[in-house]
This record gives C-alpha cells, sequence and structure tokens, in this order.
C-alpha cells in the first residue's frame, strides 16, 4: 500500500474542492476531517460533500480517476496523484428508514443542513470550506467540540436505531477525545445497549480495534462498562474483581497493536480456550487470534523464566510475539525480573538463541524409521535434549532416537 503524506493529502483535497467549485458545485470538506483540523490534529483521511451528483463528479474528474463505490449513496472515490491517497465525495442527501440497522433504505439528494443532520454526533456533523477558511455548523458541533461533548444529532435513539454501530462509535470518541456523554445520548445507549448484539462481528471487531489501541483505550473499556455495552459484546468482562486491576495494565502499555491490547485485556480473565472463543466470536484472523491466544497462555508461564529448563523457555523466546508477551509482563510488574533476563538472552547471536537442529525428518527416514504421527514426539525429544545440552551430535540425537523407541 502507497504511503501517504499528511501534506499532500491535504493539498489534493483541498484541489478536490477548488474543482467542485470551479465547475459550479458547492463543496466543502465534512466530518472527521474537519473535527481534527478543529481540535489541532492531522486529518487521517478527507471527504467532502457537495451538490454535485455522482454522474457529475465522474464526469468532472474522469472515470478513470474515480471509483463508484458507493455511487447508490452518493459517495464516489476521487483518486489522487501519488502520496495524496483518495478523497471520498458525497452528494448531500437525506437518508430513508434503515431498515437493516446499517443501511439507509435508499438516499434522496439534498442541502448541506439535511446532510449534517443525518450525520451521526454533533463533533461529526461539521463543514469546512479550505478556500475561505470557514466553518458550517448547522447542529452546534463546534460548541461540543469546545466544551468536550458527545452529543447524537437529533433524538439519539432514532440515531442509534438507523446505526447500532453507533454506540460503539460513541464510546471510541469519548475515550479517544476524553469527551463526555451529554445526558440523553448517554441514556439512549444504556437502553439500547443489547441491541449492538445485531451489528456484524466483524464491524464489532474494527471498532474494538481502533478503541483498544488508542491511548484512551482504559477509559473505553471502562465505558463499554458503564453502558452495559460489554454484556452483549464481551461478557467476560462484567462481575470480575480483575476490572481495575486490568485496566491498570492495559493502561501502561506503551503504543500496543491490537493482539497485545485484546491479550491484556483477557489475560485475568480466560484461559487458552476462552481466549479463541472471544476472538471467533468477533471473527477475528488466524494470526490475531493465534497471537492473542499464545499471550494468554504463555503469560503465566514466563513468570517462572529464571528456573524454567532452557528447552521450555527457548521455545517461547524465538517464537513470533515475544515482544508483545514481554510487553504484557513489564506492564502487569514494572521491573519484572523475569522480563530483564528474557530480553538477555535474546540480546545474544540467533546461532546461540536457536541453533539449527540436530535431526530433522529426513534423518529419521535414512535411519530406517518409517514415517508416521511418532516422528512428531521423537524430533521434539531430540530437540529438547539437544537445547539442554544433553547431547551435541546428530549421532547421539539418533542414538536418543534409538532409546526412545525401544521404550515404547
Amino acid at each position: 500500500m502507497p504511503t501517504l503524506v499528511a501534506e499532500e493529502q491535504r493539498d489534493f483535497a483541498v484541489e478536490t474542492i477548488r474543482k467542485l467549485r470551479e465547475a459550479g458545485f458547492e463543496a466543502y470538506w465534512a466530518g472527521g476531517c474537519v473535527r481534527d483540523r478543529l481540535l489541532g490534529n492531522t486529518p487521517k483521511d478527507y471527504d467532502v460533500a457537495t451538490n454535485a451528483t455522482p454522474p457529475q463528479i465522474r464526469r468532472l474528474f474522469g472515470h478513470r480517476r474515480t471509483l463508484a463505490v458507493g455511487a447508490a449513496f452518493g459517495v464516489i472515490n476521487v483518486l489522487g496523484p501519488k502520496g495524496a491517497g483518495q478523497v471520498e465525495v458525497t452528494t448531500f442527501r437525506r437518508d430513508a428508514a434503515y431498515s437493516d440497522g446499517r443501511h439507509p433504505d435508499s438516499v434522496t439528494f439534498g442541502s448541506p443542513k439535511d446532510d449534517a443532520s443525518r450525520r451521526d454526533f454533533t463533533i461529526n456533523g461539521l463543514f469546512y470550506d479550505p478556500v475561505e477558511d470557514k466553518v458550517i455548523d448547522f447542529v452546534g458541533g463546534q460548541d461540543d467540540l469546545r466544551q468536550g461533548v458527545i452529543r447524537a444529532i437529533g433524538p439519539p435513539r432514532e440515531r442509534f436505531a438507523e446505526d447500532k454501530l453507533r454506540m460503539l462509535r460513541a464510546v471510541r470518541f469519548s475515550a479517544t477525545f476524553g469527551f463526555e456523554f451529554e445526558a440523553e445520548t448517554l441514556r439512549a445507549v444504556r437502553e439500547m445497549a443489547r441491541e449492538v448484539a445485531v451489528v456484524s462481528p466483524e464491524r464489532i471487531a474494527i471498532e474494538m480495534r481502533r478503541m483498544l489501541v488508542e491511548p484512551g483505550r482504559a477509559k473505553a473499556v471502562r465505558l463499554l462498562v458503564h453502558t452495559s455495552l460489554a454484556t452483549f459484546i464481551l461478557p467476560e468482562l462484567i462481575a470480575t474483581e480483575q476490572f481495575e486491576p486490568i485496566l491498570a495494565v492495559l493502561d501502561r502499555l506503551k503504543e500496543p497493536g491490537f493482539p497485545l491490547a485484546l491479550g491484556t485485556l483477557l489475560y485475568k480473565l480466560v484461559d487458552t480456550a476462552g481466549a479463541r472463543q472471544v476472538c471467533s466470536r468477533w471473527r477475528l484472523s488466524n494470526d490475531e487470534t493465534d497471537r492473542v491466544c499464545r499471550l494468554v497462555g504463555h503469560f503465566a508461564v514466563l513468570g517462572d523464566a529464571r528456573v524454567m529448563r532452557w528447552s521450555t523457555l527457548q521455545p517461547i523466546l524465538v517464537a513470533e510475539g515475544i515482544d508483545d508477551l514481554l510487553a504484557l509482563r513489564e506492564a502487569a510488574s514494572p521491573g519484572c525480573e523475569e522480563v530483564v533476563y528474557c530480553r538477555a538472552l535474546l540480546e545474544q547471536s540467533r546461532d546461540v538463541l536457536d541453533p539449527a537442529p540436530l535431526i530433522t525428518g529426513d534423518d529419521l527416514l535414512a535411519h530406517g524409521i518409517p514415517m508416521g504421527p511418532r516422528y512428531r514426539h521423537l524430533l521434539w525429544r531430540a530437540r529438547a535434549a539437544q537445547l539442554d545440552e544433553e547431547i551435541q551430535t546428530k549421532d547421539e540425537a539418533l542414538a536418543l532416537v534409538d532409546q526412545l523407541l525401544q521404550e515404547v
């Protein structure tokens, strides 16, 4: 994926506005990029709202530079030059009912005020004119940004009924920006929390990924419990005496990836099977699932690192994800001697830390042992003996294999 350059993204977003204006259309930056700019943050991407229709947008920018990914909802992606990414250009619209709790059944093109009124929260309902440096605010979003408030646009229950995921987004925005819920918005989330169960696991996982890697991750988890959303997406958190200690560890993590953050949330609550169940519930990838399960499964084991046999500790140290495991141990026990010990071991050269096995499956076959399930056990026993320096040569490894076969 091409690397995006913030300045080039912004320049292209300004150029998109200029081109629409020069063609006689009304156009503004919209939503999160406006919010982030007003908060003094660099937007990650840019959205544009305009009265140009999808066919007009495509004619203006050219079919080769546009993607009609959501034309039925008035959305066209305009592709920028290298480093600038793309800008999502959406026609001002009014939304019909949301029968599926996610998408409007139909849309009608409308005015900027109509478009602002259909959005989720006031802080996301702002427009900005980068040419004239002017904010257009139909929903009171500027005041809520200044006061640090998460407030639904219009009746909160209506906004959440349209898209149940908005309840999780409200939690994420509150935690990320350190904002407080407006009373009616908070009441609506609590009363409707069980309806989050209709949201697809994949969409829930996307929100949780965003929530748990941000500095406000501990506040986000506390809000999930406080609003009862956790009851329906992560019930393992409910009624545990470990809740506050877990949040303290979560808060001490330094820029964690999602598997580390989720593993931290779960390591005192579930075993490996329980962690796998959570990952399955959210339909996480096999890689993410394995990484989370390794953290949960190996956390306690690593506490005995200084007294463990090398053949037990070494596979943990050389496995993928060891940095996350050590980060979790360190966050759980700042200054932990086991972490210092393990990191010192990891400074060894790779040849010392993880020497090549003395024998392989090919060696067993050449030694006259028919291929079969027992290969796994024999190779593991030979490897353990090698790591513990009980054997040093290939001949000694094969002699051990012969001995093991006689014991069966």
